[in-house]
């Protein structure tokens, strides 16, 4: 299994990234995006299930959208509005039924500077 992210990048404070992450040939049931800012835990951002269920952070809510495609096997997620705060790295995330470990893509520096 393989989860492929890209984007993120350098954004100014109000301004707008967009994350994507592309999986290998794996039926998921869950996918999504968590980020580590430095010296904090990681923290779940948006998930969203494969029928269409979505949660989002509170801190997110409002800013942020994520969208899924089954067909392509990908997840992406939109982020308006940055602030500061959202500065961290971004993982993909992927839960495969009945599993209970998820699988992670590599992570992705999203960084938003005033």
């Amino acid at each position: 299994v393989q989860l492929q992210a890209s984007g993120g990048g350098l954004a100014q404070v109000g301004g707008s990234l967009r994350l994507s992450c592309a999986a290998s040939g794996v039926v998921f049931l869950n996918m999504g995006w968590y980020r580590q800012a430095p010296g904090k835990e990681r923290e779940m951002v948006a998930t969203v299930t494969r029928n269409g269920y979505i949660n989002y952070a509170d801190a997110v809510k409002g800013r942020f959208t994520i969208s899924r495609d089954n067909a392509e096997n990908t997840v992406s997620l939109q982020m308006d509005s940055l602030r500061p705060e959202d500065t961290g790295v971004y993982y993909c995330y992927a839960l495969r039924y009945g599993r209970t470990t998820p699988n992670w893509g590599q992570g992705t520096q999203v960084t938003v500077s005033s």
